[in-house]
């Protein structure tokens, strides 16, 4: 028996995409490449800025316990080693890494600043510790800082003294390449020490 028309199998194409339709897609790929590439370069650099910062925090604390553990007078330092700069708690404060000082590297995209940012030409503003009550100019990167027997942070001088309480407070700078990236470590009168990041308009 001849079978009809009803009963013939379909038969179906695929349709690929014309040209038009591809250079759509592509471009839109582009787009949002174009918005989420530096996006994510910026989350990157802000990610190590941070825990650069949070670990400079930390090394602060460690110092502080150890000085008040040891009744003895720690100072923080610095160092290059192979273009990375590294912090260290100077046990015997002769200003140099010795084996078994503990240590860390910032990272070869992050370094110590000269000194507080001016706020002008793009950079952020000096960090104000809310809520401080305080006179004077707060020690910055141009300080050394040390902790007494007591754990009280110090400006560092020379001759080697270590006078508690300090005048103020400190803040600690620290930037990679770019006109805004920027962290900074504070360390109150009595010794604890935060992170912050800048945003572009603020310190967080």
């Amino acid at each position: 028996m001849r079978g009809g028309k009803g009963n013939r199998p379909s038969r179906s194409s695929a349709r690929g995409f014309s040209l038009p339709e591809l250079c759509v897609v592509v471009l839109i790929a582009l787009i949002i490449a174009a918005i989420a590439i530096p996006n994510a370069i910026t989350a990157w650099y802000d990610m190590q800025l941070r825990s650069a910062s949070s670990e400079v925090a930390s090394l602060m604390q460690q110092t502080r316990m150890l000085a008040a553990k040891k009744n003895a007078t720690y100072s923080i330092r610095y160092s290059v080693l192979n273009g990375v700069q590294r912090i260290f708690i100077d046990l015997n404060n002769n200003g140099t890494l010795d084996a078994g000082e503990p240590y860390i590297d910032l990272g070869r995209q992050i370094i110590a600043a000269a000194g507080a940012p001016s706020g002008g030409s793009g950079l952020p503003t000096p960090y104000v510790l809310t809520g401080d009550t305080t006179s004077g100019t707060p020690c910055d990167n141009t300080c050394i800082l040390a902790f007494s027997p007591r754990g009280l942070p110090c400006n560092y001088t020379n001759p080697p003294t270590c006078s508690t309480p300090s005048a103020s407070y400190f803040v600690y700078y620290f930037q990679d390449s770019r006109p805004n990236g920027w962290t900074a470590v504070y360390v109150t009168k009595a010794g604890r020490s935060k992170s912050l990041l800048w945003n572009g308009t603020s310190w967080n």
